[in-house]
């Protein structure tokens, strides 16, 4: 499975930095890679909560299905969506530090069709995109929290 590993230090408490991460319904405000982010089930943020997010790749629109499937506040929690013939898998760590909160996205993804596999050997483009937008959400993170104390 390729994946991509991007960490970052955010000068605020975990806590903070796990909430605003969590915030579903204020994605779009605080992340400029999300157009929009709509919670299919009710009830916090917790194993099971599930949304559509949407973003602008490649001069288009895509949306995607994701869900929790782990959950440890406020120190991680995983997101998972299977799409075009692929399972993505995401780790997000949130680990307190003295000057703040260590935060790293770990995404990966695993081919599920023959086309996704044929596909795969291009993964390295895409993995370049990928971290590129997981990067942004860091810094886009970063400053929500940072500014939120």
């Amino acid at each position: 499975m390729p994946s991509v590993e991007v960490t970052t230090t955010i000068a605020a408490p975990a806590e903070r930095v796990f909430e605003i991460a969590t915030d579903l319904a204020s994605l779009p405000e605080t992340m400029s890679g999300i157009d929009s982010a709509e919670v299919l089930t009710d009830g916090p943020f917790g194993e099971g909560t599930r949304w559509r997010e949407t973003r602008t790749l490649y001069g288009k629109q895509a949306t995607e299905e994701m869900w929790v499937t782990g959950l440890d506040p406020p120190r991680s929690y995983v997101v998972e969506a299977e799409s075009h013939g692929a399972h993505y898998r995401t780790g997000i760590t949130f680990v307190p530090e003295e000057d703040g909160t260590r935060v790293t996205f770990v995404f990966g993804a695993r081919p599920l069709s023959f086309f996704a596999r044929l596909f795969s050997v291009f993964s390295g483009l895409m993995m370049k995109s990928v971290r590129k937008a997981l990067e942004q959400d860091l810094e886009d993170l970063k400053r929500a929290a940072e500014s939120a104390g």
